[in-house]
């Protein structure tokens, strides 16, 4: 199962990522030269993603953005390799750790970073302001939920 989500990922993405080869450049001059489309499966409806640089589901670096609605929360989950965090607009909070504490997340401010070692459990969530994050990281890149009834992936029915 875990093959055919990678291969479904790597089809989404390919669809994303930009026309670029490696060892050529890549510029985003603002905000309206991101295209943003629906996220993958194992992110919750609501969100948006765009793919800046390369492809997270191969090995290489890769930066993509995304587009979170308020009130909208990513449960804990771990990725199995590391992870770069930049907050571009809006609020969003951070929590470490395999359970969601709302006392004990940290409330972040548009110019905010993380960096965040593979298999690090830790869940994020907006309030009432959408938020906008950079990724950027090495592929391949995968998303695994600590509580396997999180995973969207189980109850979204545009799979």
């Amino acid at each position: 199962m875990r093959l055919r989500q990678s291969c479904c990922l790597a089809l989404f993405l390919a669809c994303l990522a930009p026309d670029a080869r490696a060892g050529e450049m890549v510029m985003v001059t603002g905000d309206d030269a991101i295209q943003w489309r629906a996220a993958p499966p194992s992110l919750p409806k609501g969100s948006e993603i765009s793919i800046i640089a390369g492809d997270p589901d191969k090995p290489g670096p890769f930066t993509l953005r995304l587009r979170f609605p308020p009130n909208y929360i990513i449960a804990p989950h771990t990725h199995a390799t590391d992870e770069s965090v930049t907050l571009l607009s809006g609020t969003l909070v951070h929590d470490m750790g395999k359970t969601i504490d709302a006392s004990r997340g940290q409330s972040l401010r548009p110019g905010a970073f993380l960096y965040l070692p593979a298999k690090m459990p830790h869940a994020l969530w907006t309030t009432r302001d959408p938020a906008v994050i950079q990724v950027s990281g090495t592929g391949p890149f995968g998303l695994d939920y600590i509580n396997p009834s999180d995973d969207p992936r189980k109850t979204r029915s545009d799979k």
